[in-house]
């Protein structure tokens, strides 16, 4: 459902662009006014209306700009697109996207990536009984009380499911944006000239393999947190012991 409203607001939009140009009925008179030796008077031309309207539809025509569309084999090569599979789009996503579409897809699949990262992490710490001192609210319920993964959910009060919504809207809106003017080199760069960690002190070698990395581990991460919900839900966990 989501592919066809794409594609229907796509089409939409291309109709929108489209120009009418009323064609008028009567006949118009053009003078063409000749300054020669020979043939000093003016020339009268009549022209039909479909005529002179054609002519004006030519001439208001602007010249003709290079399409933005590009196949998603002018993608091959972008980072990301690696061996074995190379650039990988079986939904066919980048079929007609230009750069623009290309660059909000990877910013996505950077945060998706990251948080996914995060969210595994989390399933290890927990997992090995690492815990934050002291309680969770004021009813005593202490860290170490919450269980992992889905077994968290309903063990501590709804405020704090407010608390961590308020806590992830706050950092959504106002913290990890790309702010344009602040020197961000890539889709995701969100150091915007506050944070760095060496990052320009590197080359552009260890730049592109840095990326590449956190690419990878991100995807990787999205399938696992995903395995790990869905066999935890399933009671086959994959933890050792299990969950």
């Amino acid at each position: 459902p989501a592919m066809k409203l794409i594609v229907l607001t796509l089409a939409a939009l291309a109709g929108s662009t489209t120009a009418f140009v009323p064609m008028g009925s009567r006949a118009m008179v053009r003078q063409t006014v000749r300054f020669s030796e020979e043939v000093p008077a003016a020339e009268v031309t009549e022209v039909t209306g479909e005529e002179a309207a054609e002519e004006a539809v030519v001439e208001a025509t602007p010249e003709p700009v290079a399409a933005v569309a590009v196949t998603a084999g002018a993608f091959e090569n972008a980072l990301g697109a690696q061996a074995p599979l190379g650039c990988f789009d079986p939904l066919g996503m980048l079929a007609e996207a230009d750069q623009e579409r290309f660059d909000r897809l990877r910013f996505v699949e950077i945060k998706h990536g990251r948080i996914a990262m995060l969210a595994v992490l989390g399933q290890i710490v927990t997992k090995a009984g690492i815990r934050l001192p002291g309680d969770i609210d004021f009813q005593g319920t202490h860290f170490s009380d919450i269980g992992t993964g889905w077994s968290a959910l309903g063990q501590f009060s709804p405020y704090g499911t407010y608390q961590m919504v308020a806590f992830i809207g706050c950092l959504e809106l106002f913290v990890m944006k790309d702010i344009e003017g602040t020197g961000n080199e890539f889709p995701g760069d969100f150091r915007n000239g506050a944070l760095d960690f060496g990052w320009d002190e590197l080359s552009e070698e260890d730049k592109m393999s840095k990326r590449a990395i956190e690419l990878n581990n991100g995807r990787a991460a999205q399938m696992g947190i995903l395995a790990l919900m869905v066999h935890e839900q399933l009671g086959v966990s994959i933890w050792p012991g299990g969950i």
